[in-house]
This record gives C-alpha cells, structure tokens and sequence, in this order.
C-alpha cells in the first residue's frame, strides 16, 4: 500500500507489512477492532486490543503490530489534522481538545462510536477510490475529516467534563510548552531551559507534563528531534554525517546511537527501508 495523505483500511483481517515493521506515524491514527484480537507497540510499550475496542495513537510515535488472532476484522484510518485545522473554529474548548486531542502516544477504549467511526472510514475511502472527481470531492474529504476529529473531541472531552482553573492552567501552560519545544529543540535540550522560559521549576514542569501527557519533558525533546530526522531522511540527500551536524549531535556515531535507541534501527537502516 502507498503511504498517502490519508490512510484507510476497511474491514480487514490483516495488517500491511509496513506496520508489522517498526513504523514512525506522523498522523493522528485510529484502529477500531472489530473482531478478534491484536497485540501492539507504542514507543517501547506493549498493548492488547480485542473486539468493539478503539485504539487512539497520537502523532509522532514508533507504532509496530507484533501479533493478530486468526478472526481479526479491524478498519484503520490515519490522517494529518493540520489540514482541517483552519476549519476547527476557535472555541475555547475545541481548540484545546484538539491540542490535547491525544495527550497519550496510546489509548485503547471502548468508545461506543465504533461504528460511526469505522462508517466514517468508508466514507472516506469510497471518496478517494472513486474515478471521477468532482470539484467538491476534496471539500466532501475535508468536511468528513472534521466529523471525524470533532467527534474524537466529543469521545475525549467525557474525560475533561470538570475542567477547573487548575487543569485549565496546565493545559495551557502544556500547549505552550509544545511551542517552545517547536521552536527551540534544535538548540535547547535542557529541561531547565523550557521551565525557565514558562517561569517555573524544572520539577514542577516534569511532574505536571508527565501526569498530562505520560511522557516527560526530555522525551518530548526526543520525539521532536526523531521527527525532524525522519524528515530529513526521506526529502532530503543529506548525508547522515551532515543530518547529524543539523541535528547538533557532535558526530553521526552519535546520532546514529540516539536514532537507533528510539526507533529500533539504524538512520541507514531506516533511510534504506522507507527508499
């Protein structure tokens, strides 16, 4: 299958090699289980979904499917929500569902929208299997999409149904984080600096971005500085020695290390894989 701007697989009992392979996602990523059972990683950490489960994979994580029952029946899509982002409104609680839409790499629930859900992924892939375009089918893609995300919102807000000025401070204080990370991870790796620059302690930032979120300050780090690796890897021809220099890893050994630790394989490994 070609990797796309969206990802559907409907009513299947088996998954892409692709994804029996350790695979970074760069989308926002649902699997609903029909039937049957399959067992996965996340960044490291091992899972188990069964039947009329949803399994909710955050962006930027290392996701590989080890093991499926002999009567799965799953539907999978995966999309990049920046593009519907515009469409998203600016309502206090919508924007701050969506950015913290999966504050987890995983979560596994019975959502009790599976249906819908897996309705949704048909729509979306008989709109891109059909011939005939028309002018409106990408605004028809973009609109499901939005349904889609707006009701991953509705199934996540149940868990934000008392959000009081404390929790209200901590997400905002998280969203900004992430923007800091954005903008400074090339240079900055230090969680010191990150607290200084939201006028807080080091501890005080760890402990809240890890009840949030489940990942550490450094982690987020880390996850950011993969992400621009892989970019870089798969629509550039830089050298894995000048990745490293961009990178600000003192040598590509280094580098290699690092990439190697997080993602299970070598950067030339990786690059030879994704060719």
């Amino acid at each position: 299958m070609e990797l796309t701007e969206n990802i559907i697989i409907c009513n299947a009992s088996t998954f892409p090699h692709w994804l029996t392979e350790p695979f970074y996602s760069d989308y926002v990523g649902i699997v609903v289980c029909h039937q049957g059972t399959f067992h996965f990683c996340v960044d490291g950490t091992s899972y188990t979904t069964k039947a009329d489960e949803t399994v909710f994979l955050s962006k930027g994580i290392m996701l590989q499917v080890t093991e499926s029952s002999s009567d799965l029946q799953f539907t999978l899509l995966f999309y990049h929500s920046e593009n519907i982002r515009p469409m998203l409104g600016n309502t206090v609680v919508t924007m701050r569902l969506y950015a913290t839409i999966y504050p987890k790499a995983c979560h596994i629930i019975h959502t009790g929208f599976e249906n819908m859900l897996a309705s949704y992924a048909r729509m979306l892939q008989a709109l891109e299997q059909q011939e005939d375009t028309s002018p409106y089918s990408a605004y028809e893609e973009k609109l499901l999409l939005l349904a889609v995300t707006y009701r991953l919102c509705s199934i996540f807000s149940m868990s934000y149904k008392v959000v009081g000025k404390d929790m209200a401070r901590k997400i905002e204080i998280f969203e900004s984080l992430l923007k800091l990370i954005e903008d400074n991870y090339m240079r900055e790796r230090s969680v010191a600096f990150y607290a200084d620059q939201l006028c807080l302690t080091p501890k005080y930032l760890s402990v809240m971005v890890k009840s949030l979120c489940g990942n550490t300050v450094q982690q987020l780090l880390f996850k950011a500085i993969i992400r621009r690796s892989i970019f870089l890897m798969k629509n550039t021809n830089m050298s894995i020695q000048q990745i490293s220099y961009e990178l600000n890893f003192p040598n590509a050994s280094t580098f290699g290390t690092f990439f190697k630790k997080h993602t299970g394989l070598s950067p030339k490994h990786y690059r030879m894989a994704t060719e």
